[in-house]
C-alpha cells in the first residue's frame, strides 16, 4: 500500500483531501454520499472518512445505474436537494441530469466521480491544485471573452466554431459556496460552442465513453453543429452504436473543454483522460449544463491527445502543450 507525505495510505488521504480542501466539509453540515452497487466499496470509504469532518453523514446505495446520465428516482433526487453536501460515487455520471442541476439550484454543494478507481483518486487528489485552479480560471476566461475558434490535429481534425455570447466554465475542484459543482478529479476549462455552429472535421484520436483507448482514430463530419456522419474503424462503429439511441439530438456538439491537470494522465479513464493538461475533448450530446437547450439524456467527451486550439487567432493549445 502506497502512502502520501502525511504518512496516511494514498487512498485515505486523497479522500480526506476531498472534503478538506475540495469542500471544506464542516461538522454541522449535512452529506449525502451517493453510491450505486458496484461502487458501493468505494463509497463506503468516502462516508468512512467524511465522520472525521461532519456529524451528519448518510450513505445511500442505489441499484446499478443503467445508463449515463439517467435520471434517479425522486427520492434520491428529494435527499441530493435536502443535503448542504452530496458526494456521487457512482458507477456511471449522473452530472448532466436534472436532479444534479435541481440539487445545486437549491444550494447543494456537488463533486461526481464516476467510475473512479483508486489509482486516480491517489494521483490526482494530492492537495497541489494551486495550478489546476489558476489554469482553469484562466482558460474559463478566454473562453468567456472569446470570439471565434479552430480546433486541428494532424490526425486531419479541423473544426471551428464560434464562442460569440457563450460563458466559460472553470472545473477547479473547489466547490467551497452552494450551489457549486465540479468533477473530481478536476482541471478544466469548458464551454459550450454558440448554438449550431460547429463545422468541419472532429477527430478524436485519444479515448471515448464506453471504449476506452482508441485503436484508431475515429472521424465525424459536422455540420451546423451535428455530427452527419462517423468514419473509422472498428472503434468508430462502436461510437455509432453507443449515440444511435439518442438520435440527431445525440450528435449534437455540446461543448469544448481543455484539460488543466498537470498530475492526470492519460489511462482511457474519459473522467481523468479529459483532465490531461494539453488535451482537449470535445462531448456530444446534452448541453444543459453549459447553458444550452439541447436536453438529451447522454454526453460524450471524446479526447483528442494532441491538438491545436486556437481562439481569436491565438494558439491556447499547440500539438497537445498549453501555450501559458
Amino acid at each position: 500500500m502506497t502512502t502520501s507525505k502525511s504518512g496516511l495510505p494514498s487512498i485515505q488521504y486523497a479522500v480526506r483531501s476531498a472534503f478538506k480542501d475540495c469542500l471544506r466539509l464542516r461538522q454541522k453540515e449535512t452529506l449525502l454520499v451517493l453510491a450505486d452497487e458496484p461502487l458501493e466499496e468505494m463509497g463506503s470509504v468516502f462516508a468512512r472518512e467524511a465522520r472525521h469532518f461532519s456529524k451528519h453523514v448518510r450513505f445511500l446505495v442505489i441499484p446499478e445505474i443503467p445508463a449515463p446520465h439517467t435520471e434517479p428516482c425522486p427520492g434520491t433526487a428529494s435527499l441530493m436537494s435536502l443535503a448542504n453536501v452530496v458526494v456521487m460515487v457512482t458507477s456511471k455520471s449522473l452530472s448532466h441530469t436534472q436532479a444534479r442541476r435541481k440539487a445545486c439550484k437549491n444550494g447543494s454543494r456537488i463533486v461526481s466521480m464516476p467510475g473512479i478507481n483508486k489509482d486516480s483518486l491517489a494521483r490526482t487528489l494530492n492537495g497541489n491544485y494551486r495550478e489546476v485552479v489558476n489554469l482553469s480560471r484562466k482558460i474559463s476566461d478566454i473562453l468567456t471573452i472569446g470570439k471565434t475558434a479552430s480546433l486541428s490535429s494532424r490526425n486531419g481534425c479541423s473544426l471551428t466554431f464560434s464562442l460569440a455570447r457563450v460563458k466559460g466554465h472553470a472545473d477547479t475542484g473547489m466547490v467551497h459556496e452552494p450551489g457549486q459543482f465540479s468533477n473530481l478529479p478536476a482541471g478544466e476549462g469548458s464551454a459550450g460552442p454558440a448554438a449550431g455552429s460547429a463545422n468541419g472535421v472532429l477527430v478524436i484520436d485519444g479515448s471515448f465513453p464506453g471504449i476506452g483507448k482508441l485503436k484508431a482514430p475515429v472521424r465525424m463530419t459536422v455540420r451546423d453543429g451535428y455530427v452527419q456522419r462517423i468514419t473509422g474503424d472498428e472503434d468508430a462503429e462502436k461510437v455509432r452504436q453507443l449515440l444511435r439511441p439518442y438520435g440527431k439530438d445525440g450528435k449534437y456538439i455540446a461543448e469544448i473543454g481543455i484539460g488543466t491537470n498537470p498530475d492526470a494522465k492519460f489511462t482511457g479513464f474519459t473522467l481523468e483522460d479529459e483532465k490531461v493538461k494539453g488535451t482537449v475533448h470535445v462531448a456530444l450530446g446534452n448541453n444543459v449544463s453549459f447553458d444550452g437547450k439541447n436536453d438529451v439524456p447522454c454526453h460524450f467527451d471524446g479526447i483528442l491527445l494532441k491538438p491545436t486550439l486556437i481562439i481569436d487567432g491565438i494558439r491556447i493549445v499547440s500539438d497537445g502543450v498549453l501555450q501559458f
